[in-house]
């Protein structure tokens, strides 16, 4: 790595003592059964750390340093061409717009674009099923309260045009995208509704909602170029589906026209078409909140384990560092399944990190037995922030003297 890459101070993986390893729990005992658990970041930890980037950005580092960082290995090429996302929140039958200026419809199998008349009192539109694999267009009359067929398709249409296309969802509210919104055929008398716009586009509703919008130029570009190589990775991988990301926090988080900023979309276009590649290939930019101070090992060459300085960085404001929460013993039991839980310890870590860094295997000892489970299915099941955790004793589980050690 060159000398202008970001520098991180590498904590040593020391072995950590019983106290803060392992909690004895005896539910019988006390009145309060509730576990408490420390953990550090939210997320996976793999790829960057955005909190990661802002820190970077204060500290003065630019968007290439921080990618370099964040993905090392990998080398900047350019992308184009549109996304197609799911519009998850949209669970009608059919897809339904506001009516608008310059609205059309476009039917999918003949490619032919038709025109949609304005009317006073016409104010919705609405593709619909038609029969085994066919839709409808209907128009509604906000006088009469009534929907009149206009136009039959023997295939799929999508509405497109309009610069703006409102979306009306189940509870009435308009959601407003850009590019068109297309009907999609699913299992069922009922469609799917999906976003098809520029790549660029696209970005100006994920980034706002996948960042702050009052962070640093280099912060915000660096999450432009990470999201935008995401969405291309996945594009190329979709291969006959009808769709290529979805719109939540399964994909990357998309909320539309509504949600565009005039900070991302400075950075979206200070960046413009800029990915990540690896061996030619557009990587995986996989990133999460916090990586609590160490970045995650993943399957590619350029998801290493290393000591991240930048996640806790002075004045980035990160509140995902260090937490804890508190897990009833109901929960613990349903957890592991050995019946009441007798202790809970880390196996085994990292070695890289605060801590000894990210745990890896947890082992519970109850009454029925004992088991051990990896971090990331403890953290599942008990609904944690990460599985970068610890069982710190309280202070009544401490030992006051040596006396008192040998009689326990």
């Amino acid at each position: 790595m060159r000398k202008s890459a970001i520098a991180v101070v590498v904590l040593s993986s020391t072995v950590i003592s019983a106290t803060a390893q392992a909690r004895e729990i005896d539910p019988a005992a006390t009145a309060d059964p509730a576990t408490t658990i420390a953990g550090r970041g939210f997320g996976h930890g793999r790829g960057m750390s955005q909190y990661g980037a802002q820190g970077a950005a204060i500290a003065g580092k630019s968007v290439k340093q921080i990618l370099d960082f964040y993905y090392p290995g990998t080398t900047t090429a350019k992308a184009t061409g549109s996304i197609r996302v799911r519009i998850s929140a949209d669970t009608t039958d059919g897809v339904r717009v506001g009516a608008v200026s310059g609205l059309q419809v476009r039917s999918l199998a003949t490619g032919k674009v038709y025109p949609l008349p304005r009317a006073t009192t016409r104010d919705q539109w609405s593709i619909d099923p038609n029969g085994e694999h066919g839709t409808k267009l209907s128009s509604y009359d906000a006088k009469t309260k009534k929907w009149t067929l206009y136009k039959t398709f023997t295939g799929m249409a999508q509405f497109e045009g309009a610069p703006v296309i409102g979306l009306v969802l189940p509870s009435g509210a308009v959601r407003k995208y850009r590019g068109a919104l297309r009907a999609i055929d699913v299992s069922g008398n009922h469609l799917d509704t999906v976003n098809v716009l520029p790549l660029e586009l696209y970005l100006r509703g994920v980034v706002p909602r996948e960042a702050i919008t009052s962070w640093k130029p280099a912060a915000l570009q660096a999450q432009s170029v990470a999201a935008r190589t995401y969405s291309v990775y996945h594009r190329n991988r979709a291969s006959g589906r009808a769709y290529d990301l979805c719109d939540t926090t399964s994909c990357q988080v998309y909320g539309g026209y509504d949600s565009e900023e005039t900070s991302t979309n400075n950075a979206i276009a200070a960046t413009a078409g800029q990915i990540r590649l690896y061996n030619g290939k557009p990587i995986i930019a996989e990133f999460s909140s916090s990586n609590g101070g160490a970045t995650a090992p993943g399957d590619a060459p350029y998801q290493l384990l290393k000591a991240d300085g930048w996640d806790a960085y002075p004045r980035n404001g990160n509140p995902n560092v260090t937490w804890t929460v508190t897990r009833s013993a109901a929960d613990l039991r349903a957890t592991f399944d050995v019946g009441s839980i007798r202790s809970l310890r880390v196996l085994k870590r990292t070695g890289v990190g605060p801590g000894g860094g990210r745990a890896l295997t947890i082992q519970a000892v109850g009454s029925r037995g004992t088991r051990v489970l990896s971090a990331d299915q403890v953290r599942i099941r008990l609904h944690l922030r990460s599985g970068w955790i610890s069982f710190p004793a309280r202070a009544l589980d401490i030992p006051i003297n040596v006396d008192e050690a040998a009689s326990r």
